[in-house]
């Protein structure tokens, strides 16, 4: 059954009730954490003492409560990226190179529902606490290891990063204008994909528990199956076709037209992604030739002749402003939009009214702020319950909580298992 709920601010979501033991760092298993606590668990996150996660580290840019700009440095300020992805969780400083911390991770561990964890493969079996050291005492738990190439095959051992990821699982190859060299995808695409499939796999875990005998198992995802699988149409394209897709900047392999055109001031996108979007494309942009030629009255047949029919609309697209080419295509119902930046996008009443932009008054930092859960529920609704935490914020009150008084937690801080 689901562990007793210890948030004494009441529900806070459809995950309300359980316990997440966290000792996942950087990108990845934050970013699946960060899902669980929105969706109301309550995490642990267990950090090194000193430094902490390390993207405590990666500054600027920073909050900051001295600056009031929330843009400073300093004392009191807290990382943007740390921000980013550690909402809704409480931090406990712990040093799993001694003995004493790794005792107290096994003691939280007997009563958590789930613990994430991406350290090196065969780490966490070193220090005694991999899945079968803990599963004796705690056969419900469910635990989730995330590495970069999973815990068996030739390269398990190896390290990785999102850039890597992205270039060995193929993205590069395809991400990029045509004939450029390979571009890597803004967001840390490899970290985020692993992160979202870690917590489906902890979700449908917990679930089988449930409909089960209540027992939980071990998840172990890695961020190269992760890029693998991403790779979805553009894979199947070349086992279809038996050629491996290149770059082609915003254009789509399957669809014409679907891509960004220069305009006489910017950039418009355009997304004709079927047939019945063809003709008012056409009327939008005043070119009834086009629409006359049988060359272009399929999509099979404008896929074929791409090339000709790019350089068509690229012309007509060049003489519009991208406001004017946003206009007529919006009257004729075609999808269409100008490309925004991050400021725009939270700028805009759309995301506003769906709660995407959120905020949280931070101790020592001042109002942090960053995107909101993008998950919706009609009875259980996700909440910002709790700032990213300072360093060591929680580490006494969540002891306390797991049976430790004064005296177990002075003779820890003499054992150097945490911070003074």
């Amino acid at each position: 059954m689901v562990g007793e709920a210890r948030d004494p601010e009441g529900d806070t979501g459809p995950l309300d009730g359980l316990t997440v033991l966290d000792l996942s760092r950087v990108l990845v298993g934050p970013f699946c954490t960060i899902q669980l606590g929105d969706l109301g668990a309550e995490v642990i996150k267990v950090e090194r003492p000193g430094d902490g996660d390390q993207t405590r580290t990666w500054v600027p840019p920073a909050f900051s409560r001295r600056d009031g700009d929330g843009r400073g440095e300093g004392e009191g300020a807290e990382s943007a990226y740390y921000v980013s992805v550690n909402r809704n969780k409480r931090s406990v400083q712990l040093d799993l190179t001694t003995e004493a911390g790794r005792a107290v991770v096994r003691d939280i561990a007997r009563e958590a529902d789930v613990l994430v964890e991406n350290f090196r493969v065969g780490k966490t079996a070193e220090w005694d606490l991999d899945y079968g050291d803990l599963v004796d005492e705690n056969p419900g738990l469910v635990y989730c290891a995330i590495s970069g190439f999973g815990e068996w095959g030739p390269d398990r051992d190896e390290p990785a990063y999102d850039i890597t990821m992205q270039a060995r699982g193929g993205f590069m190859s395809f991400t990029g204008v045509e004939g450029g060299p390979p571009v890597r995808i803004g967001v840390a695409l490899a970290d985020v994909g692993a992160g979202m499939y870690a917590t489906q796999a902890i979700l449908a875990a917990l679930l089988e528990r449930e409909l089960g005998d209540g027992r939980g198992q071990k998840i172990d995802v890695s961020l190269l199956d992760g890029q693998a699988a991403w790779t979805s149409y553009m894979a199947t394209n070349y086992f279809a076709g038996g050629e491996p897709p290149g770059r082609m900047g915003s254009k789509h392999p399957n669809i014409v037209p679907y891509r960004a055109f220069e305009t006489a001031d910017d950039y418009v996108v355009v997304a004709c992604s079927s047939d019945r979007f063809w003709p008012p494309l056409c009327e939008a942009l005043n070119r009834p030739d086009l629409l006359a030629d049988e060359r272009f009255e399929t999509n099979e047949g404008r896929v074929r002749n791409r090339e000709v029919l790019d350089r068509e609309l690229e012309e007509t697209f060049a003489a519009l402003t991208t406001a004017e080419a946003v206009a007529a295509l919006e009257a004729h119902d075609v999808p269409a939009s100008r490309v925004r930046d991050v400021s725009e996008v939270f700028d805009d009443p759309q995301i506003e009214a769906r709660g995407m932009l959120a905020e949280a008054d931070h101790p020592t930092a001042g109002t942090v702020t960053f995107p909101g859960s993008p998950m919706h529920f009609s009875r259980t609704p996700t909440t910002v319950r709790r700032h990213p935490p300072a360093l060591g914020e929680h580490t006494e009150s969540v002891l306390r909580e797991y049976g430790y008084g004064d005296g177990d937690i002075d003779e820890l801080r003499e054992r150097g298992a945490i911070s003074e």
